[in-house]
C-alpha cells in the first residue's frame, strides 16, 4: 500500500470480533463519517468491528484505511479476510512488524494493538467485552496520551460492558461521529 498514509490524521476503530449487528452498523457509520471528514480509519483486520470499519472506509468515496496485522504483511487473519487485505493494500496500507510468511500467534495481536494505538490520534471502541483486545488498544492509547472514545450500549449486552468500563474510567462517551472529530481537533 501507500506508506505516506501512516502520516495522515487517523482514528482507530476497534471492537469485538463477535460483534452484534448494531455494533457493526455503528462501526460502519462512524468509519464512513470519519473518512468523509478526511480522517484515515485504522483497525486490525479482525472479524466483527474491525472488518466493518475497514469495509466502510473502502466504500466511502475518498476514504482511506490502514490495516495493522498480527501476521506477516502477506497473510490475513482470519484467512477469509485475504480479499479485504488485498483491497486495503490496493488503495490504503497494510502494516506489520512481522516478516512475510509469519503466521498469527496469540501474543502477536496484543503487540499489534500498540501500533494501532500509536498511529492514531484517538481510539474509538465500538463494542468490547470486559476481556477484549480492544480494551488493550484503548489502554495503550491512553498511556500514549491519545484520546479514547467509547460508544455505550445496553446494560444487558456483554459486548457493551468493556465500553462502559472505559467510560467509567474516563473515556469520552460518544454517540455521534462529530464528537470523535471534535475530540481529536487541534
Amino acid at each position: 500500500g501507500d506508506p505516506e498514509l501512516l502520516w495522515r490524521p487517523a482514528v482507530a476503530v476497534v471492537g469485538s470480533r463477535g460483534a452484534s449487528a448494531g455494533g457493526c452498523d455503528n462501526a460502519r457509520r462512524f468509519a464512513s463519517a470519519l473518512c468523509r471528514a478526511g480522517v484515515c480509519v485504522i483497525s486490525g483486520l479482525a472479524a466483527g468491528i474491525d472488518a466493518a470499519a475497514h469495509q466502510a472506509a473502502l466504500a466511502t468515496p475518498g476514504g482511506l484505511t490502514i490495516a495493522v496485522l498480527g501476521t506477516g504483511p502477506d497473510l490475513a487473519y482470519p484467512p477469509r479476510h485475504a480479499g479485504l487485505r488485498e483491497r486495503i493494500a490496493g488503495c490504503g496500507a497494510v502494516v506489520s512488524e512481522y516478516p512475510p510468511g509469519t503466521t498469527g500467534r496469540a501474543w502477536h495481536f496484543p503487540a499489534r494493538n500498540r501500533i494501532i494505538a500509536g498511529l492514531s490520534l484517538g481510539t474509538l471502541v465500538v463494542e468490547a467485552a470486559l476481556r477484549s483486545g480492544a480494551l488493550i488498544t484503548a489502554r495503550l492509547a491512553a498511556e500514549a496520551g491519545r484520546e479514547v472514545f467509547a460508544i455505550p450500549g445496553s446494560i444487558h449486552q456483554p459486548q457493551a460492558r468493556g465500553c462502559h468500563r472505559l467510560i467509567r474510567d474516563g473515556a469520552q462517551l460518544v454517540e455521534h461521529p462529530d464528537e470523535v472529530l471534535a475530540g481529536i481537533a487541534p
